[in-house]
């Protein structure tokens, strides 16, 4: 079958041949996979950024972590799925082996081995997977929306973390996909106005204005950050999914006294900001990664319900065998989500 991999510790991927997964042992299956998701971090990989050193000795590996399929096989210890199902994946799934997991404390697992990362992932006609990160999707939910559910339930985390709430004002820094999920997710948990912010990013925010977004500013443009900070400034809550440092001083400017930052981007340069003025307004800063199966359950029924807003993210579809123009269009910003169809 044909995968696209990440072959050496430099820029680049390369799609090649190689063979199909192995039969399942334990509690892995075999997903055939539908659709899977170009994401920001597999961008990262391809330009080989500080902060992926740890897949060095990992290579190669297949990437591609955002999909749904079918399963096609299952291990002698699999007793919760059926060849024939159709599965959204969490590519960090849990071991159910390590102490943590023996514990009960799952999140905190010290084997994921996340696919497309730690190990073959599913830019690729089939995949190995654990069981126990597979969703059933429900027979209305079709397979390239299916596959948005590990970018969407990022942000869902995202916005639990901050604890959006009635009323709040919410600004979110990036119009990718996950930024647009932010504000989905923002706005269904009560946040009264929600800005979106990009740089030289026409066809994004064109994106979130489809989406029912109007408070829209392209920082790339003169006057915007003034008029961004007259209009929003003194928010409850931004949302950094950037990766850019910038972002994070910009975000912090913006919020009111003992106002949150919720930093989700992954940053190749470390950031610097007033350590006093941010002591003195009593500003706090919170991490958000990866997600729960709480948070996948939650965008499962909320894409089952309006299917065709969140549809509207979706900007190209092409085969495996054009994953690397939908790369350089992910890299040029000039696509919204670019969607892959291995088979």
């Amino acid at each position: 079958m044909q995968a696209l991999r990440k072959v050496a510790a430099q820029g680049g991927v390369t799609l090649e041949e190689v063979p199909d997964p192995k039969r399942p042992e334990g509690t892995d299956v075999v997903v055939e996979v539908a659709a899977v998701g170009i994401c920001g971090s597999d961008l990262h990989v391809d330009d080989w950024t500080p902060g992926y050193e740890f897949m060095t000795d990992l290579l190669p590996v297949t990437l591609g972590h955002e999909f749904a399929g079918r399963v096609t096989a299952v291990g002698p210890d699999v007793t919760q799925l059926a060849v024939g199902d159709r599965v959204a994946v969490m590519p960090a799934a849990p071991c159910h082996a390590c102490p943590a997991c023996r514990a009960g404390d799952s999140e905190k697992c010290q084997n994921k081995q996340t696919l497309g990362l730690y190990r073959d992932g599913a830019f690729a006609g089939k995949v190995l997977a654990r069981a126990s990160g597979c969703l059933p999707i429900p027979d209305a939910l079709d397979f390239e929306l299916a596959a948005l559910t590990e970018p969407l339930a990022v942000a869902a985390t995202a916005v639990r973390v901050g604890g959006v709430g009635q009323g709040d004002r919410v600004v979110v820094l990036g119009p990718g996909i996950i930024g647009q999920a932010v504000a989905i997710f923002a706005r269904l948990s009560g946040a009264a106005e929600v800005a979106i912010c990009g740089f030289d990013d026409a066809l994004r925010l064109d994106a979130c204005r489809s989406l029912g977004f109007e408070r829209l500013y392209d920082l790339a443009e003169d006057g915007t950050r003034e008029r961004l900070m007259a209009e929003m400034g003194g928010a409850d809550l931004v949302f950094e999914a950037t990766g850019q440092s910038i972002s994070v001083t910009d975000g912090l400017a913006l919020l009111r006294m003992e106002g949150i930052l919720v930093m989700l981007g992954i940053h190749c340069r470390d950031a610097q900001f007033s350590a006093t003025d941010f002591v003195r307004r009593r500003l706090q800063i919170r991490a958000s990664h990866s997600s729960r199966r709480r948070e996948w359950t939650r965008v499962i029924d909320a894409m089952a319900r309006d299917p065709e807003l969140f549809r509207k993210m979706i900007s190209h579809r092409l085969p495996l065998n054009e994953a690397v123009r939908g790369f350089g269009l992910a890299h040029e910003k000039a696509a919204s989500k670019v969607m892959i169809f291995p088979n």
